[in-house]
């Protein structure tokens, strides 16, 4: 394998012993708590508000040092810490998404067929089907009622709970299956959940009633009330330590809490920083930022206008004069697959964050690519700090790509770069991080966040 160059190589500040595993620790106890965007959005408000957040109110003004949130609708969060010289000179901003590939629930469900009763449901986000079979799967997320009242359903996560599985064909039978491509081994159609059985006799309709009663009984949720649902299946086990010396975590739903939990954590450790500090957590990253809750919706401007309109200034200038990070994940290089990566511009596991000037896909399309001027801003941020760091991209050109919210931060005329952790298996039910990397980039974001612009 071809040398390559690591910003900061031998320089990484000295650290105590154990810091980085019991960052992960809590970073574990979060991810099983949180593989939903609500989920999250609920779980990082009861714990900030512990911590000293209140919530946003528009007719007040805001002083250095005071910690504030905006529940963006229950599945996006901002959160902020007033800084000594407010948006005068602009706001240091970091951006993540909490949302993670799944299978959700159709509007119309439920069916039984030859005494097996299923759930269908629609794929979201980039997955690989054939992964979410012959695994254990818990259902997630809430319906509204027909009164307009709110049901939250969780079920398959604690022990002795039951849970659900998409059925996968026997090898013996499979030789007319194995010739196809991967994609087309299990198609969408296919994703359909187990979530009940009846004898031959008793199948059909007989079986489909019998699941809506049980509905009814437990959950008061009626076959139409799925109309107004949103409900998905993740996977039903917990994070854990992978390897011998467990250096690493493996666990659903890592891309991208993996970079929203140390944003998160960086936002909570300041107490009256120069600039103004902002974290966004948004929706929808995985469908392309639309709807409400996701980075092209308005939230974040409305939010940050207020606080620039209360200081006298114009959203657009504050603009002009933060800088900010998208901080999103990228590949880890896989020796099992050395084909997709150039080894010279790829990040590898345990040597800090990657720090990328572009994403995108072929021919760099629906990229921010940073300035380079930036990009030094952000090196001797981390200089300073002997915090370990990567240059790279995401695999080789045109094996495929990615994209981050670093283009909905850039059309915004916010000066952004990636900065994120390597995953291995990205995508997958079970992901694959470093201790050290999500560590080193705590430190990057807590660093870029002391530092005066």
């Amino acid at each position: 394998m071809a040398d390559r160059l690591d910003g900061c190589g031998q320089m990484e500040k000295e650290k105590e012993p154990g810091d980085e595993f019991a960052f992960c620790e809590d970073y574990k106890r979060f991810l099983d708590c949180a593989k939903t965007e609500r989920e999250a959005v609920r779980a990082l408000i009861a714990e900030l508000e512990g911590d000293g957040f209140v919530p946003y109110d528009r007719s007040k003004i805001w002083r250095p040092g005071d910690r504030i949130y905006f529940n963006q609708r229950n599945k996006a969060l901002i959160l902020a810490v007033i800084g000594e010289r407010g948006l005068a000179k602009g706001a240091r901003l970091a951006a993540a998404h909490i949302d993670s590939p799944r299978l959700d629930v159709k509007p119309a469900p439920l069916y039984a067929q030859e005494g097996l009763a299923f759930f269908k449901t629609h794929y979201y986000g980039s997955l690989r089907k054939y992964q979410w079979a012959a695994i254990p799967l818990a259902i997630h997320g809430c319906v509204c009622l027909s009164d307009g009242e709110m049901v939250d359903i969780c079920i398959g996560e604690k022990k002795g709970e039951p849970q659900f599985t998409v059925s996968d064909l026997l090898p013996h039978l499979a030789s007319g299956f194995t010739p196809r491509p991967v994609d087309e081994i299990i198609t969408g159609e296919r994703l359909n959940v187990v979530i009940g059985s009846g004898n031959r006799e008793n199948g059909g309709e007989f079986l489909k009633d019998e699941v809506l009663r049980l509905l009814k009984e437990f959950y008061g949720i009626e076959e139409q009330d799925f109309w107004s649902a949103e409900l998905c299946f993740v996977p039903a086990f917990g994070s854990t330590d992978v390897g011998i010396d467990r250096s690493l975590i493996g666990a659903y739903g890592q891309d991208d809490t993996v970079c929203a939990y140390p944003a998160v954590q960086a936002l909570r450790g300041l107490k009256i920083p120069e600039n103004t500090c902002i974290v966004v957590l948004a929706d929808k990253e995985e469908t392309g930022n639309g709807s409400t809750t996701g980075m092209d919706s308005t939230y974040m401007d409305d939010f940050i206008e207020d606080l620039a309109e209360g200081e006298g200034l114009k959203l657009r200038h504050v603009y002009a004069m933060s800088r900010s990070l998208s901080v999103d994940v990228s590949s880890a290089y896989d020796p099992n697959y050395p084909e997709a990566f150039d080894p010279l511009n790829t990040a590898y596991l345990n040597k800090g964050p990657i720090l990328q000037k572009y994403s995108g896909l072929r021919g760099k399309s629906e990229t921010a690519d940073a300035c380079a001027e930036y990009l030094g801003e952000l090196r001797t941020i981390l200089k300073q700090e002997q915090i370990a760091y990567q240059i790279g991209e995401i695999g080789k050109v045109d094996c495929g790509g990615g994209k981050t919210i670093s283009r909905c931060l850039a059309v915004r005329n916010l000066q952004t770069a990636d900065l994120g952790v390597p995953v291995l298996s990205m995508h997958a039910p079970f992901e694959i991080t470093s201790k050290r990397d999500i560590y080193l980039l705590y430190r990057g974001i807590s660093a870029f966040f002391h530092t005066p612009i």
